[in-house]
């Protein structure tokens, strides 16, 4: 955080009780970046919106957002104001946004899974958390994940079916894989929680959501002292 970013949190401090911030420290120390989300072009945003809140539920920090032909709307009657309490980044501004996504997540030490049926892919029990971080990619319902995305991707899990139908909604296959994963991870005695750094940048966006009026709040304040 900048000093601006300090002092308006000193200042907020005291507008949230007790019970938030406890409920605000005891989720962040659970909150993690070893597990990372990407949605590819989803155009259902009811499916999409569902994923946000396994992911908070489950302590995911980042959800990536994939427009290319599609724009993703939070639907508020499915993600309950999970979107609130996430980092959402999206990628819109080029042509073929997957490459730049997925380049971005390569960079910052991330593995890339498709979660897809593929030629090399292994059941999802498989899995090995231990190789380091993972971006678990997802497609549309009936298209699945983009040709660039499957061929970008650095490896490929399935979630094995003894049914008739071929494959759950994208929902659904978030909240199997995610689980399971999450689940490993933190069972493991992998380093998956956040450094300080990063855990201040979130605690001062959760306090600020935590506020009513904030945007008042904050233009006042910087009338005030000149900011």
């Amino acid at each position: 955080m900048n000093d601006y970013d300090r002092t308006f949190f000193e200042f907020l401090l005291p507008m949230v009780n007790k019970q938030r911030k406890e409920l605000i420290e005891s989720v962040l120390q659970k909150r993690t970046r070893y597990i990372t989300v990407v949605l590819e072009d989803i155009f259902q945003s009811h499916n999409a919106s569902a994923v946000l809140r396994t992911c908070d539920c489950l302590g995911i920090q980042d959800v990536h957002i994939i427009e290319n032909r599609n724009s993703y709307e939070v639907n508020p009657d499915v993600e309950l104001g999970a979107a609130q309490w996430l980092t959402l980044k999206r990628y819109q501004e080029e042509e073929n946004n997957t490459r730049n996504a997925i380049r971005t997540l390569k960079e910052k030490g991330y593995r890339i899974i498709a979660t897809s049926p593929h030629v090399e892919d292994i059941p999802l029990e498989k899995f090995d958390v231990s190789k380091g971080k993972a971006a678990f990619l997802f497609g549309t319902e009936m298209q699945g994940l983009s040709k660039k995305a499957l061929e970008l991707a650095d490896e490929y899990v399935k979630i094995p079916m003894i049914g008739f139908t071929e494959s759950f909604n994208i929902s659904v296959s978030a909240a199997l894989i995610l689980h399971h994963v999450n689940l490993r991870l933190r069972s493991s005695d992998i380093q998956w929680m956040m450094d300080v750094s990063e855990k201040e940048e979130i605690r001062y966006h959760w306090l600020k959501n935590s506020v009513n009026n904030i945007t008042l709040i904050e233009r006042g304040f910087k009338k005030r002292f000149g900011y």
